[in-house]
């Protein structure tokens, strides 16, 4: 009876005990909620964040750069941006208290790239030189148009840009105020689309098989928060790495994330963009070759010393200080790709 009692106590207790916290972390998309965010979705609707203890709050963006400033300023622990947008910010403010780090490469390959219409006669780099090209002034083909020039011996200045907002960049390419736009392929190519151009009206000069071996988007986390919870960034990078190979075995079953949280988004258009994604950025050669999440040092080096150039930073770009690997997953939890 003594035992029961007992035993009936120590349940008592347990139930009064409250439940293992979660621990929160805000993070910030580079863009809305398109067919790549199903990477980060597919983590939050499967569980696999929370299975790992985590409370993490996705939020949509506008822009790299603004991703990273977020991190930056402490009001979003994470984020997605793109490689070189963070090198710039840390070779730009070398005393912030708080700077953002890349933890994991999601993009391998910068999936940005010059946008024509072939009745412009554009069909090499070559046929740039006295063309009027058009992008926002924060692109990051744009920001790299200097990477892309000097690999393919042209002068920037013989190719002008003319800045506009994102919505009417498409738009300006089909009345013929520019003759060609920079934008990443699964972004510029489906707008063409949805205003009536067909993919064989297009010339895609995609920057990686231009000479241009630019890394693309990657998770950063602040350099502070790191460092007070490793386990914790490390938690996030598990739980992603196994919803990526989730959303590369089934990438329709994958658009049904977004399409919970944005019910507006057309699931035909999302899956053909994240197939894109995936196909030009995410499970390339390169990423195949260097290991999903990874990078390679001579790689980095070379993209720090032409971010250094092309974004003219006030610091030469130290690679040592935008990325670490040490967060990463196991080499059999990083094993993603398809066959």
């Amino acid at each position: 009876m003594k035992k029961m009692k007992a035993t009936i106590s120590l349940a008592l207790c347990m139930l009064a005990l409250p439940a293992l916290a979660q621990e929160k972390i805000k993070f910030q998309l580079d863009w809305r909620f398109e067919g790549p965010s199903a990477f980060f979705l597919v983590a939050k609707s499967k569980g696999y964040f929370a299975e790992e203890k985590l409370d993490v709050t996705i939020d949509a963006g506008s822009g790299s750069a603004n991703a990273v400033n977020r991190v930056a300023s402490g009001t979003y622990e994470m984020g997605f941006a793109d490689m070189a947008a963070l090198m710039e910010f840390n070779a730009n403010n070398p005393t912030a208290p708080s700077k953002p780090l890349a933890v994991m490469m999601v993009y391998n390959d910068t999936p940005a790239a010059i946008i024509a219409l072939k009745k412009s006669g554009i069909k090499t780099p070559a046929d740039l030189t006295g063309k009027k090209l058009g992008s926002p002034v924060f692109d990051a083909g744009r920001r790299a148009y200097p990477i892309f020039a000097k690999a393919n011996k042209l002068d920037p200045a013989k190719s002008p840009f003319t800045s506009m907002d994102p919505p009417l960049r498409e738009t300006m390419l089909l009345r013929g105020d520019v003759d060609a736009i920079t934008g990443f392929t699964f972004t510029s190519l489906l707008n063409l689309n949805a205003r009536g151009v067909k993919d064989e009206d297009v010339v895609m000069l995609q920057y990686p098989n231009y000479g241009v071996k630019l890394y693309g988007n990657a998770i950063i986390v602040s350099d502070t928060f790191a460092k007070q919870k490793p386990e914790v960034v490390k938690a996030f990078l598990r739980a992603f790495a196994k919803a990526a190979k989730d959303v590369m075995a089934n990438p329709e079953a994958a658009v049904k994330a977004i399409k919970e949280r944005d019910g507006l988004i057309d699931e035909k258009l999302e899956l053909r963009r994240l197939k894109m994604a995936i196909a030009d950025a995410v499970a390339t050669p390169n990423a195949r070759a260097e290991g999903f999440g990874q990078v390679s040092p001579s790689r980095l080096s070379l993209m720090a010393s032409q971010v250094s150039d092309a974004y003219a930073t006030k610091n030469r770009v130290d690679p040592k200080t935008v990325w670490d690997a040490s967060y990463l997953p196991s080499k059999a939890e990083l094993t993603v790709f398809p066959k």
